[in-house]
């Protein structure tokens, strides 16, 4: 078989809305199933979508053998326990970031998919876009000089008290939803690993979730600085700055996959604006981890990428409660 059958552990909005259409053309990946706790919804979605099969509970979806790998974008806090059941089912997981709700827990669902055999990753889905791998090449041919900083700034408006990313105890917050893009960014560019973190936290007196999060990540001679929020303006942009020049990414984290996005960098030479797709960002991502499941190789992006991030953030909420700078640890 030269593809892989993958279920989809509940009906969610992001998938409707921004995956699904993207995955209906691939050689690689076929849909085959759709899970539900309300049968009747997955149904309904199965129908719209054109995916062949529905279920009425996860468990259903991770008993059925004509499923080979599960995308998993539940609530944050149930991210691990679903890591570990499909593993247990022998199913192969894309799991939506955060992965969990700390390192902690992170690298426990990791270790123990790992020793059921079966591939994990966290479902960084910017990372394949064509305008981060230019990115990052840019930086290593060493164009912008040697970098000094990374500047990420991520915003949009939720104030509905029911939506699950307003909602504490389910791993709502600003830092898990979005300032995980932040850390892995910065990340990514520099290819290491920060030191230390200090982060300045304000929280909504009714939700109780962090709503701005403003945070210096110390990487020793580069520094990166973020600033997320989920009650501003929408807003989305990645700086770059280097001994020898800059680069901006002005749509860095949802591109369409019907436009191309632009890079603008700027040198002695001049500035010249770059424009890279357009690109199926999700397709090109669970192609990728498909193919690594087909073909017995490594997935993409380690899962040892996932704790990584997840000690950064944990140190940002220590950093919160102590006042100081915290070690990435």
């Amino acid at each position: 078989m030269d593809y892989l059958r993958w279920g989809v552990l509940s009906v969610s909005h992001i998938y409707h809305l921004r995956i699904h259409h993207e995955l209906k053309d691939s050689a690689k990946v076929k849909v085959m199933g759709i899970a539900s706790r309300d049968k009747a919804k997955a149904e309904r979605e199965a129908q719209f979508l054109g995916i062949p099969k529905s279920y009425g509970s996860y468990e259903a979806l991770l008993a059925d053998p004509e499923i080979d790998a599960v995308y998993l974008p539940l609530p944050n806090d149930l991210h691990a326990q679903w890591v570990k059941k499909a593993a247990d089912a022998g199913k192969h997981v894309l799991c939506e970031k955060p992965f969990a709700l700390n390192a902690g827990q992170a690298q426990e669902a990791i270790d123990y998919a790992q020793a059921k055999n079966v591939h994990v990753m966290e479902a960084f889905m910017y990372r394949f876009h064509p305008q981060w791998v230019h990115a990052r090449d840019v930086i290593r041919s060493g164009e912008i000089g040697t970098v000094t900083s990374v500047n990420v700034q991520f915003a949009y408006s939720n104030t509905n008290p029911a939506d699950i990313r307003n909602i504490l105890e389910k791993g709502g917050g600003g830092l898990l939803d979005i300032g995980c893009y932040a850390i892995s960014t910065s990340r990514f560019l520099l290819s290491a690993e920060p030191k230390r973190v200090v982060a300045l936290i304000n929280r909504d007196p009714t939700f109780r979730t962090d709503v701005l999060c403003s945070a210096i990540l110390d990487f020793g001679q580069a520094h990166a600085v973020f600033t997320v929020s989920t009650q501003s303006a929408g807003f989305q942009r990645v700086e770059v700055l280097g001994t020898d020049g800059s680069m901006t990414i002005l749509l860095p984290y949802n591109a369409y996959d019907d436009v191309p996005v632009t890079t603008i960098i700027t040198t002695g030479l001049g500035t010249r604006r770059v424009n890279l797709g357009p690109a199926s960002q999700y397709r090109l991502m669970f192609e990728a981890f498909s193919s690594s499941v087909l073909e017995s190789k490594p997935v993409p992006t380690p899962p040892s990428d996932a704790v990584c991030n997840m000690k950064v953030i944990d140190a940002a909420f220590r950093s919160e409660q102590s006042g100081l700078w915290e070690a990435v640890r």
